[in-house]
C-alpha cells in the first residue's frame, strides 16, 4: 500500500504550489497496518489499473462496512471518465473517534462500469489538459494550476 498524507500546516494556499504539494509518501509493507488516525486524511492508490474504453465510464464506491466504522474512501473522486487510464486515487478519511488499521490488499472499494450511449470524441487520456491520466501513485491535487491561471 502506498499512501501520501498532508503535513499539518495552518492552511493550504491554492495559489502556492509548494503548499499543496507538501505531502509525505508512506509505503506500507504487506501484512503491516497503516493506522488512520481520527480526522486524518490521506491519499492512497488501488492495486488495479483501470483502462476504460471511450464508451465506458467507471464509478468508485467505498465499502459500507468501512463507512459504518467511520472510514470514507472517496469524497469527490468517484467518477472515471470514458478513456481513463491509470490507478485510482482513494481519498481516505477517518471520521470516527478511534484510529483504524488498514492493510495493503484489503478490499476497501468497488468499481461499477456503465456503457454510455455514444463513445466520447476525445477520451480523458487524450485531453490536452487532463491532470491525472496514467497515474501509478497517489498524486497531490493539481488544482493550483487552474487557480494560478484564473487569478
Amino acid at each position: 500500500m502506498i499512501a501520501v498524507e498532508y503535513r499539518r500546516h495552518s492552511y493550504i494556499d491554492l495559489k502556492d504550489r509548494g503548499s499543496i504539494h507538501n505531502m509525505r509518501k508512506v509505503v506500507v509493507p504487506d501484512g503491516e497496518p497503516f493506522v488512520l488516525q481520527p480526522r486524518d486524511f490521506v491519499l492512497a492508490i488501488t492495486e488495479e489499473t483501470l483502462d476504460l474504453s471511450n464508451d465506458v465510464l467507471g464509478r468508485l464506491e467505498g465499502r459500507s462496512s468501512l463507512g459504518r466504522i467511520g472510514i470514507i474512501v472517496h469524497g469527490t473522486a468517484g467518477l472515471f471518465d470514458p478513456g481513463w487510464i491509470g490507478k485510482a486515487t482513494l481519498e481516505l478519511s477517518n471520521l470516527s473517534r478511534m484510529a483504524v488499521a488498514l492493510y495493503p490488499g484489503m478490499r476497501i472499494c468497488s468499481f461499477t462500469f456503465e456503457q454510455v450511449s455514444t463513445p466520447v470524441s476525445v477520451s480523458y487520456r487524450d485531453k490536452p489538459n487532463n491532470k491525472y491520466a496514467g497515474q501509478t501513485s497517489p498524486l497531490a491535487s493539481k488544482l493550483v494550476s487552474e487557480v494560478s491561471r484564473q487569478g
